[in-house]
């Protein structure tokens, strides 16, 4: 027991007397250390200089340092739409504290607890704990190479696996292969995406004749609004943009409209375009959310159409601001029963 005592006091006299070049120097320290004993590293409290420009302290926690907070503890809403996740945090109080030296520049440890109040990961899964997952510029370039040649991405991870010996000397998972393979995808395609996408459509405009193509561009040449479609009106089809049904009754996208800002003059470019795809055949009646915007741009542009609002949105904000279940009951049969407009009338001050 004493040479344990004596050989943990030694280990823990060279962690604080350490001294760092940079936060991130000791961060990486912290972390290499979480790895060996079993537990993943966050980072915490921060403090700044006068001057409100440089780091002056860094506090390294452990990720289960804390608790969830009260409000998410409650019983499940009604309106929750994603499942909670696990509760990882147990308020374990380990922590790193390092601060700057204002004339070296240089990083000391302020303060050093380490406790843990839950059980460490052994040495063959810490690798898996969230801190300890990178994927390296290396990895990163095997994986986009694998994945342009059309290799699936849980077949990536098992190539991984045999070139580095095994999951835990990986450095990631699947789920994180997933990740950056989507992220790299979005910074691709923002890199030239307008003209990508406007030079794919001039080329099926010209190969299909009913294919219809439109877009709006600012002083800058920035794109503004982009708009597609297929001739379908021939069909006469009471349509509602942009989906509705065909002769079939079987659900039809008409066209699809993609603005940057949800502004009358946008929407009302958006509808006259679409028009212009129809033909200038409006619809009889338009299903919408009751966008402000939306409709004073349907009243300018296609003022004899029917303006109606969703009865899916209008369940939705039921739900939302509604949190009386009798209230909600109620408030349902003004929108299913039939009745003549001065009953319903009556009904509705009633229930005000």
């Amino acid at each position: 027991m004493a040479d344990v005592s004596a050989e943990c006091m030694a280990e823990y006299d060279g962690i604080v007397s350490r001294m760092f070049d940079s936060e991130e120097e000791g961060f990486e320290f912290y972390n290499k250390y979480a790895l060996e004993k079993g537990f993943s590293v966050r980072k915490g409290y921060v403090e700044w200089d006068e001057a409100n420009e440089k780091i002056i302290l860094r506090k390294l926690v452990c990720s289960r340092e804390g608790c969830r907070e009260e409000k998410h503890m409650k019983r499940k809403r009604e309106d929750r739409k994603r499942k909670p996740r696990n509760i990882t945090r147990v308020g374990c109080k380990a922590k790193f504290v390092i601060a700057r030296v204002v004339k070296t520049g240089r990083w000391f440890v302020k303060d050093f607890i380490d406790e843990h109040n839950h059980p460490l990961a052994p040495r063959d899964l810490s690798c898996f704990l969230r801190s300890h997952r990178r994927i390296s510029d290396e990895k990163k370039a095997d994986i986009i190479e694998m994945e342009s040649v059309g290799i699936k991405k849980h077949k990536i991870m098992d190539v991984l696996c045999m070139q580095y010996g095994g999951y835990d000397h990986v450095g990631c998972t699947t789920g994180d292969i997933y990740n950056f393979c989507h992220r790299y995808k979005q910074e691709t395609v923002a890199a030239g995406d307008a003209q990508t996408v406007i030079r794919h459509m001039m080329a099926r405009q010209e190969r299909d004749p009913d294919y219809f193509f439109k877009y709006l561009v600012d002083k800058a040449g920035h794109l503004k609004g982009l708009f597609c479609a297929y001739r379908t009106n021939k069909y006469n089809l009471p349509f509602v943009p942009f989906v509705g049904l065909n002769h079939h009754r079987i659900t039809v996208i008409f066209g699809c409209g993609i603005i940057f800002h949800e502004t009358n003059e946008a929407y009302e470019w958006m509808l006259r375009t679409f028009s212009e795809a129809m033909s200038q055949k409006h619809p009889i009646s338009v299903i919408t959310d009751g966008d402000l915007a939306m409709q004073r741009a349907i009243r300018v542009v296609w003022p004899d159409s029917y303006h109606r609002l969703c009865v899916w949105h209008i369940q939705q904000n039921i739900v939302r601001h509604l949190h009386d279940d009798e209230v909600r009951e109620e408030f349902r049969s003004f929108i299913y029963d039939s009745s003549s407009i001065e009953e319903h009338e009556r009904k509705w001050i009633e229930f005000l």
